[in-house]
């Protein structure tokens, strides 16, 4: 495969890196969809084995605490939607300068994306800890609740940062191909945050007992490390994306960036505003025990949506490479079949998540019947929706691969703003139990998955940034 490079000021550039910033032909060789996605569903799935762990150590301390963490996770993931927006473009750029054989132009994509990410975090540190009571406020917890929720949304802004340097470099890694060397960093990073949990939840070995509060801070701590030992064998040219000190600060780099990003960044807040209402929804007219079954619900069938991310990945950066390489065959083939195995495997684990659902919850909460019947019935309904849901993680993925991020803003705009939250509002004014609110995630995945599967079998995304770049240069 030869290199192609079409920047016209990479010659420069391209004479400062190392000689071992040109990938060998091994590197060359485009992975498979199971080359992509197996590392990174190990990855995320050590992710989920914290989160079941941070559910089983905060259950200890009561549904008050379970709850409080929901809810300060809805919010941390809502103030971090701009950096997943920087991430998606870094995915899209980094995977189709790849595909073309411009090795140099992923390079910069990475640095150009690490430098706005940091800016934006820091930002995003600014209003969560200032604001957290407020924005947490909104899903009518009570006082002590509300209290909780508000620490450990502050200890996770704290180190935005260091989130945000996993997230863009291990994008950028993943983008090229390289979807091991994150699987190991993250491994790291859970290794170092299961003794922390422990440590600072309960307070042992000297450490004030922080509860709430002590899971952000484990976590926080545990990604700093991990964006540090990232960062150092970034700068000391270990990965096939190298560091650049210069030639990154390109105004039309910048500007594809964000044309890319700022989709991806509305849907993220369309998608937690979504959820906001959904769980405020389900807290202000349900109670406590009805919003802390959903997000236990959630945490029981994280596995299954570990294997979707893991699809995702491969379906973007597979999709993103392709088109870089003018294989728009490749790039459809590739969309399909991650597809495909994202809803059979998915399927599978749902089932198996049902069948156990009433132990799992039983081992998560203890004795507490009403949030334990909450939590079964929630997870009934979403682990059926797991086929479904696949389509939304391999064919969503596909399309921010190609670079079409406006799309699936529309979809999730349709189905969780118009069809959950609209469906869920009607229940609650009926006054039908909680399981016909939880029930209305049916249709929010129903109505997405038909329409991510049409824009898919259009084609229309095979063109979107090319025809983005015509209009621009015109």
């Amino acid at each position: 495969m030869h290199t192609r490079n079409d920047n016209p000021d990479s010659g420069e550039e391209a004479a400062q890196l190392p000689a071992d910033a040109i990938p060998s032909g091994e590197e060359q060789q485009r992975p498979s969809i199971w080359q992509l996605a197996v590392p990174s569903i190990l990855g995320n799935l050590s992710f989920t084995i914290v989160g079941m762990v941070q559910t089983k150590f905060v259950g200890e301390l009561g549904t008050q605490a379970l709850a409080a963490v929901g809810a300060g996770q809805r919010v941390f993931f809502a103030l971090q939607a701009i950096l997943m927006a920087v991430s998606a473009g870094t995915t899209a750029l980094v995977a189709r300068a790849w595909g073309a054989g411009d090795y140099t132009e992923a390079s910069r994509v990475t640095m150009a994306s690490l430098v706005l990410a940091s800016v934006f975090a820091f930002s995003i540190t600014l209003i969560g800890y200032f604001f957290a009571p407020d924005i947490a406020g909104v899903f009518g917890l009570d006082a002590a609740t509300l209290k909780m929720a508000a620490d450990n949304i502050r200890w996770l802004c704290v180190f935005n940062l260091a989130f945000a340097v996993n997230f863009i470099l291990s994008a950028a890694l993943r983008a090229s191909g390289d979807a091991w060397t994150p699987l190991w960093i993250s491994g790291g990073v859970n290794l170092l945050n299961l003794p922390l949990l422990y440590v600072f939840v309960f307070g042992e070995f000297g450490f004030p007992q922080m509860g709430v509060a002590g899971a952000a801070i484990a976590a926080g701590l545990s990604f700093t490390a991990g964006g540090v030992v990232l960062m150092a064998l970034w700068m000391k040219q270990k990965f096939r994306v190298k560091h650049v000190a210069s030639g990154w600060w390109r105004k039309e780099r910048l500007r594809r960036l964000l044309d890319i990003g700022y989709p991806a960044a509305v849907e993220q807040f369309v998608f937690q505003i979504g959820f906001f209402v959904f769980l405020m929804l389900i807290g202000n007219f349900y109670g406590t025990e009805a919003f802390a079954a959903y997000n236990i619900g959630v945490n029981m069938l994280m596995v299954c949506m570990t294997v979707g991310f893991g699809f995702s990945i491969a379906g973007s950066t597979l999709v993103g490479q392709h088109l870089g390489a003018n294989d728009n065959a490749g790039a459809t083939r590739s969309g399909w079949r991650s597809m495909f195995m994202a809803m059979l495997s998915m399927g599978a684990l749902g089932v198996l998540v049902i069948i156990y659902a009433q132990d799992l919850a039983t081992f998560f909460i203890g004795d507490d019947p009403l949030t334990i019947r909450y939590t079964v019935e929630f997870t009934n309904l979403l682990g059926a929706m797991m086929p479904l849901l696949a389509i939304e993680f391999a064919i969503g993925g596909s399309l921010r691969g190609a670079g079409d991020t406006r799309f699936p803003l529309i979809a999730t705009i349709a189905g969780l703003i118009g069809m959950r939250c609209g469906l869920a509002a009607l229940a609650t004014y009926l006054g039908l139990p909680v399981v016909w609110v939880y029930a209305a995630l049916i249709g929010d995945y129903l109505l997405k998955g038909i329409m991510l599967v049409w824009r898919f079998h259009s084609g229309r995304w095979r063109t979107v940034i090319s025809a983005e770049s015509v209009v621009r240069s015109a």
